[in-house]
């Protein structure tokens, strides 16, 4: 199993990013897929979820309106596209693969990406 996470970088406020994860060593049309984040200090936490088919999608509070999930099973690659950045957006962004579609995402314990920092400053 490998998840890799790319596109991270620094942008300034209300700026935008992608990021990307490319799945590989499993079945990846098969299972739910999120996006986690955590910030210096702070536990980490669901920013974004979606079912196998993405037929559902679940955001956190924080987010909503602002980020969308989407995925590419024919590729393998889960998405994170992030725009209008708020300075609280800036974390190391993990993707996982999972089950219990995406309100009830249950992260699986060895499938997690290694992360990519975002950083939200001017």
């Amino acid at each position: 199993v490998q998840l890799v996470e790319s596109g991270g970088g620094l942008v300034q406020p209300g700026g935008s990013l992608r990021l990307s994860c490319a799945a590989s060593g499993f079945t990846f049309s098969s299972y739910a897929m999120a996006w986690y984040r955590q910030a210096p200090g702070k536990e980490r936490e669901k920013v974004a979820a979606i079912t196998y088919t993405a037929d559902n999608t679940h955001y956190a509070d924080s987010v909503k309106g602002r980020f969308t999930i989407s995925r590419d099973n024919d590729n393998s690659t889960l998405y994170l596209q992030m725009d209008n950045l708020l300075p609280e957006d800036t974390a190391v962004y993990y993707c996982s693969a999972g089950r219990r579609g995406a309100y009830y995402f249950t992260p699986y314990d060895n499938m997690w990406g290694q992360g990519t920092q975002v950083t939200v400053s001017s």
